[in-house]
């Protein structure tokens, strides 16, 4: 596996590209070796200064990717340069292909009952049923999460793709790292199950070269997204300005000593 990582804000990121990182997973689940991945988006990075939980579920995973535009083009500003975005959503539709080209099992975990069978199906449909262990919806208590442990781990899956709610998958697969240690591959996946099963649309590509995303997704539903994205995004732009002019002021004062 590659190691390489940068330190963004406090913060391992692997410098990987996207089929870097299905190599990875592909390596991995070969090899029987247990990959915990994660995203990391502006939002995210904001949400960690303050949430320990949170902070802790990611750093310890084993592929931590840069999903958001914004974490490679503030990388670039800060001179530690990732070579692209490797977005959850793009990622799982990759790994779904390969999960049907080696003959791999995927177990899909939440979202709406309608919505996770609508993904199992189109998935079924264009791949195979072949790659289905199993799949459960993402509403639950916590007195379920043992049941649905245990559905998971007797599924016989090799690939886990989540789709709840930051922090809640992030600290639901970290808790269970161990319990899951025959699922080779995990991953959170937030709203991407919406996205297959065509309940909501994905930017246009342009937008999200530009890094526009968040914009396309917060026009779709203003009210209950702008506190994320508009107070979220200029936190984070503040958090990276501080890094790259503090550390300009301590390369200063060094040449002047």
């Amino acid at each position: 596996m590659n190691n390489n990582r940068i330190d963004f804000l406090g913060i391992p990121v692997d410098v990987l590209t996207v089929q870097e990182t299905i190599n990875n997973v592909d390596y991995a689940i070969k090899n029987m070796k247990c990959i915990n991945h994660v995203v990391i988006n502006a939002g995210k990075v904001v949400s960690m200064q303050t949430d320990k939980q949170l902070f802790d579920s990611v750093v310890n995973c084993d592929i931590i990717n840069a999903d958001g535009q914004s974490i490679v083009w503030a990388s670039h500003f800060l001179g530690k340069r990732l070579p692209e975005r490797v977005t959850g959503a793009d990622l799982m539709q990759h790994l779904v292909k390969l999960a049907f080209e080696r003959g791999y099992k995927c177990f899909f975990f939440g979202a709406k009952e309608e919505v996770v069978k609508k993904v199992v199906g189109k998935y079924s449909q264009l791949y195979s049923p072949d790659i289905i262990a199993g799949y459960r919806n993402g509403y639950y208590e916590k007195e379920d999460e043992s049941a649905i442990i245990n559905q998971i781990k007797e599924s016989g899956a090799q690939l886990l793709f989540v789709a709840i709610t930051s922090p809640k998958k992030e600290i639901f697969l970290s808790k269970y790292k161990l319990e899951l240690r025959n699922v080779f591959f995990t991953m959170g996946v937030g709203g991407t199950f919406d996205v297959i099963a065509g309940i909501t649309k994905r930017a246009p590509g342009w937008m999200q070269d530009i890094g526009l995303e968040w914009f396309y997704r917060f026009s779709q539903e203003p009210k209950r997204m702008w506190k994320r994205y508009l107070i979220g995004n200029s936190k984070f732009i503040v958090m990276v300005l501080k890094e790259k002019f503090s550390k300009n002021i301590i390369v200063s004062h060094k040449l002047h000593i």
